[in-house]
């Protein structure tokens, strides 16, 4: 059987489109849910209403699994979505997990692990019925409660391993948080606990948070971890500190534009700063944090530091990555990775930002470009705030047919984004 080849343009760049790839298209909305997208791509809305939808997880099945920022949530903080019908949209949805409010959710080996703000939990799942067969196991259990920086990200490794990260409990490790004048503790004592990645067995029930199983340090906060399949490295976006001009040496403007968000690799051993120092994408370096001497040039020891794989724009608010390996996108999304941007609060007196979804291409351990805003219209203003935003994007997962669905935690609503080469 012969498959018809067509061709099209998306951002300027050649592609081919081929029958198979237009046949997997999800549903489209008329107004493409919302959003403003790249020519070729459309957009439907698959669930709404869901509650503070934070991570997604998508099953073997097609089943949709959320994580909700609830724990007080009827019937359980998870919710099961399936799409009865056949038409791409869910119609069942079910709840389960009762005081597990957290953002990370994931499906591996016919189990359902989900990141609590204080434990990581499996459920055994059939891979047939939405719901669980048996109750939740503890796999990490006693992680710390960081406050505002409590989310629990995680991910799977190719060998059995899982990466938890633990944020730390300060922006920028006060005595006082965030208070002037007060100086920085050194060493800081959130990074015997916090502030890093620990490994952990995926598959072993009942471990216990502690600093023996330390992978990586000096990471803030990062609510997005994922393995990236091509350099077989777990990578993770971080959320910058914030408050820079409670110290004299920073007005307003440059609190507003530093430090950047970062895109990281990150190997065992590497510590990539916080809180001592933090990335200056103007200068395209780390420089020393005012909390211990810093005045926004002195670089100090912060060359020893490990450097980003790629900057974004300062409080934006990566809060989920995802490297996409499905074909039903065009060849030049392939391998790269999608961000997800729940928008910023403090770039006053620069208009707030974020709120979107971008895509960077990459070159294995390296960015092949500059990051491009892929998805927009989600905070439905042109002026959003974390107030007056309809919805805020946080999920990202790869559909089965290599669609990719956003979720989003102020209206609690599910898009799909297909690519159907039609303008």
């Amino acid at each position: 059987m012969s498959t018809a080849v067509l061709f099209g343009t998306v951002a300027a760049c050649t592609v081919l489109i081929t029958a198979q790839q237009l046949s997997h298209a999800g549903p489209c909305d008329p107004d493409k849910g919302g959003l403003a997208l790249p020519p070729g791509f459309c957009a439907a809305v698959v669930a709404d209403s869901l509650g503070p939808a934070r991570h997604i997880t998508v099953a073997p099945s097609g089943d949709l699994y959320v994580e909700l920022h609830d724990g007080n949530a009827i019937d359980g903080s998870v919710v099961a979505l399936r799409d009865v019908d056949g038409d791409g949209r869910f119609d069942e949805q079910r709840h389960f997990g009762p005081d597990l409010g957290g953002s990370a959710i994931a499906w591996r080996n016919n189990y359902l692990y989900v990141g609590a703000d204080t434990k990581i939990v499996r459920f055994q799942m059939d891979g047939i019925a939405l719901l669980p067969i048996g109750l939740p196991e503890v796999i990490v259990g006693h992680l710390p409660d960081a406050g505002p920086h409590s989310a629990k990200s995680f991910a799977f490794g190719e060998h059995g391993e899982m990466y938890v990260h633990v944020g730390a409990s300060t922006n920028a490790c006060q005595r006082r948080d965030r208070v002037p004048g007060v100086p920085g503790l050194r060493p800081c004592p959130d990074l015997a606990l916090n502030a890093g990645i620990w490994k952990y067995d995926a598959d072993r029930g009942g471990q216990q948070h502690s600093a023996g199983t330390r992978f990586a340090t000096g990471i803030r906060h990062t609510v997005g971890l994922a393995w990236n399949p091509a350099t077989h490295s777990l990578w993770a976006v971080q959320n910058g500190r914030d408050q820079l001009n409670i110290w004299p040496a920073f007005d307003d403007t440059e609190n507003a534009e530093l430090p950047a968000e970062e895109l990281q690799e990150i190997r065992e051993g590497t510590d990539y700063g916080w809180p001592y120092c933090y990335f200056d994408p103007i200068q395209n370096t780390r420089v020393q944090a005012p909390e211990y001497g810093g005045d926004g040039r002195k670089e100090a020891d912060c060359a020893r530091y490990t450097k980003p794989v790629a900057t974004f724009p300062a409080h934006y608010a990566p809060l989920e990555l995802l490297f996409y390996t499905g074909t039903q996108f065009p060849e030049q999304y392939r391998n790269g990775v999608f961000v997800a941007f729940h928008g910023s609060w403090n770039r006053s007196p620069l208009p707030q930002g974020g709120y979107n979804v971008m895509f960077l291409p990459l070159n294995r351990e390296a960015a092949a470009g500059s990051a491009r805003v892929f998805a927009d219209g989600f905070a439905g203003t042109s002026a959003p705030s974390p107030g007056s935003a309809q919805h805020r994007p946080v999920g990202l997962a790869q559909a089965p047919d290599g669609g990719l669905y956003v979720s989003d935690d102020a209206g609690g609503r599910i898009w799909k984004i297909s690519y159907t080469g039609t303008p």
